[in-house]
C-alpha cells in the first residue's frame, strides 16, 4: 500500500509539473513564431522594394533575379513569360517601350510555410518611349512567393490595370 501510494504521489507530481510547464512553452512557442512571421514578412516587403526598384529604373536583370527559376510572369495583355529566361525577355521588351515610375502600396502579406502572398497596388506614372507621352498608371497585384534556399522568390506573378487616381 505504500508502494502504491508513492508511486500514486509520484505519478500526481509528474503530471502536475508536466501540466504547469507546458502553458509558458506553448506561449513562448506562439511568441516566437509571431517573430519568425513578422521576420518572413519584412523580408518579403524587402523583396516587394527591390522589384519596385526593378520596375523604375527599367532593370530586367534585377527583376528576373528575383523570380523563382520556374517562376511565372503574368502581365496585362501579354503572354505569360514562363521561366527565368523568358521573364527576362518579357521585362525587357516592357522596358524597351515604356519607363515607369511608380509606388508600390502593400495590402497585405500572408506567409504558410515555404509560401506566401501579397496583394498590392501601384500608382504613378508611365513614359511611353515611342511617343514622349506621360500618362498616369495604376495597378493592382497579386504575388505569389516561394523560399528557394531562405530567400523569398516571386514564384508567380500578375497584375491588371485600374483607374489612376487623379
Amino acid at each position: 500500500m505504500i508502494k502504491y501510494s508513492i508511486y500514486l504521489a509520484i505519478l500526481v507530481l509528474f503530471i502536475s509539473c508536466t501540466n504547469n510547464s507546458s502553458e509558458p512553452d506553448y506561449q513562448l512557442q506562439n511568441q516566437n513564431s509571431a517573430t519568425m512571421e513578422k521576420q518572413e514578412k519584412q523580408k518579403i516587403e524587402a523583396l516587394l522594394g527591390e522589384y519596385k526598384k526593378s520596375l523604375n529604373t527599367s532593370d530586367a536583370k534585377l527583376a528576373q533575379s528575383l523570380y523563382a527559376k520556374d517562376g511565372i510572369f503574368m502581365p496585362t495583355e501579354a503572354p505569360s513569360a514562363i521561366g527565368s529566361e523568358n521573364i527576362l525577355k518579357s521585362y525587357e521588351y516592357i522596358f524597351s517601350q515604356i519607363q515607369l515610375n511608380i509606388e508600390f502600396f502593400i495590402e497585405e502579406i500572408e506567409v504558410e510555410n515555404d509560401f506566401a502572398f501579397a496583394t498590392t497596388s501601384s500608382e504613378g506614372t508611365t513614359l511611353i518611349r515611342a511617343t514622349g507621352d506621360t500618362v498616369p498608371e495604376a495597378n493592382r497585384e497579386l504575388f505569389v512567393f516561394e523560399k528557394v534556399d531562405d530567400d523569398w522568390k516571386i514564384a508567380r506573378y500578375m497584375f491588371n490595370k485600374t483607374s489612376p487616381q487623379k
